[in-house]
């Protein structure tokens, strides 16, 4: 029978999601490893979803969405990210990570090559390969703040070399770049003529430092935006997430789109319309709940001397385990979920520089975070300090 092709069976699958399988199959087991928000859905979106079906609307939309949510969407670009967009700029995906995955399409060929941070998350390398193209690490390290090094990037600027992917508030870190930061990076792509894929969905939860828009310093139409429900709204098996073009690419995204899904389940269009436009309290509180988490799981950490990154966005923390994962962090994780019954992200599922460190996410129940924590073995010696 014909063979599977070349760059689909060698794409590497998420070190996460088999930490994640293995925790599943053991009841009991404390699963801190991927980014599950723990709130409910409120209560109007939830209605909304549901009237949708019960009315019989669930027949095809235009490609890009039904025109209320891509106005919402809108307003929302405006009020939230000074975005002032046109409609057709907008496209409703199957979450976040179809917008990302249908950027990088409309980017890169086979043989591009993407920057792609490093550590970072799964998706960007998987899609790389999955369209023939290269990913390219650009490193991220603890004595810069896990910040994109500037120079470091001008160093892997290839002639093949087409996009850069950037993630703030970032997944696995937990870093949110400043507005200097991201006016560089926007500066560099220009520089280089590259496309730029801004991967925002953790743009409402960031703790002391304001999300920045890239596509606020874009002047001449080469950032992707990739925006979503899931994490914001709770809503991650809704798959409602948003893709902003640039100007001028909606004869291109008709045809695209179609290609890929011709549209999004249309109740879970109207239940994304109703927590757009509706009441925010909802993401107030889980912000406040997950700020909460986050000071108590730190202040367990101190006391016990790990070493961690203090993260300014996101749900999660990036501790550091150098001290007992002897250099293969992914078979420590499972022997720990063997051993302590709690599940955790590997570091090294994000890239080679997360070799050492793991990732536990702050969006569960407080105890539950905090038992996990109490399992870690703690270090005999100072802890590094991002």
């Amino acid at each position: 029978m014909p063979a599977i092709p070349s760059h689909v069976f060698g794409m590497a699958g998420s070190g996460v999601r088999r930490i994640l399988e293995v925790a599943l199959q053991r009841p009991g087991t404390i699963v801190l490893a991927v980014g599950e928000p723990g709130m409910a859905v409120a209560e109007p979106v939830r209605d909304a979803g549901s009237s949708a079906w019960r009315r019989g609307d669930v027949r095809y939309t235009p490609n890009g969405g039904i025109r209320p949510l891509r106005e919402a969407i809108a307003r929302k670009l405006a009020r939230e990210n000074q975005l002032e967009v046109d409609v057709e700029q907008i496209w409703v995906t199957v979450g976040g990570t179809q917008a990302l995955h249908q950027a990088m399409t409309l980017t890169l060929t086979a043989g591009d090559e993407v920057l792609i941070p490093d550590p970072g998350y799964t998706t960007f390398t998987m899609n790389a390969h999955l369209l023939q193209a290269t990913p390219v690490p650009y490193v991220l390290r603890p004595e810069n703040g896990f910040v994109p090094d500037l120079a470091g990037l001008e160093a892997l600027v290839g002639p093949r070399t087409r996009a850069i992917v950037i993630n703030s508030p970032s997944n696995p870190l937990g870093v949110t770049y400043d507005a200097t930061t991201i006016a560089a990076l926007v500066d560099f792509a220009r520089r280089h003529d590259l496309w730029v894929v801004s991967d925002e969905v953790y743009e409402r939860f960031t703790w002391g430092r304001a999300h920045v828009s890239p596509a606020t310093f874009d002047t001449d139409g080469r950032v992707f935006t990739v925006f979503s429900t899931s994490k914001t709204y709770a809503m991650t098996g809704a798959r409602v997430g948003w893709l902003v073009t640039p100007p001028g690419w909606q004869d291109v995204m008709l045809r695209v789109q179609e290609a890929a899904i011709s549209c999004v389940d249309t109740p879970a269009q109207y239940a994304a319309l109703a927590a757009i436009d509706g009441p925010q309290d909802a993401v107030a509180t889980a912000a406040a709940h997950y700020a909460e988490n986050l000071v108590a799981a730190s202040a367990l950490l101190d006391e016990r001397g790990f070493g961690y990154l203090r993260p300014t966005g996101a749900f999660y923390l990036w501790i550091d385990v150098s001290h007992v994962s002897e250099g293969d962090v992914a078979a420590w994780c499972l022997r720990f979920l063997d051993e302590r019954g709690v599940a955790v992200a590997p570091g090294s599922a994000f890239g080679a520089e997360g070799e050492g460190w793991i990732r536990i996410c702050l969006a569960s129940d407080l105890d539950s975070i905090l038992e996990g924590i109490r399992r870690l073995p703690a270090p005999a010696a100072p802890p590094r300090r991002p």
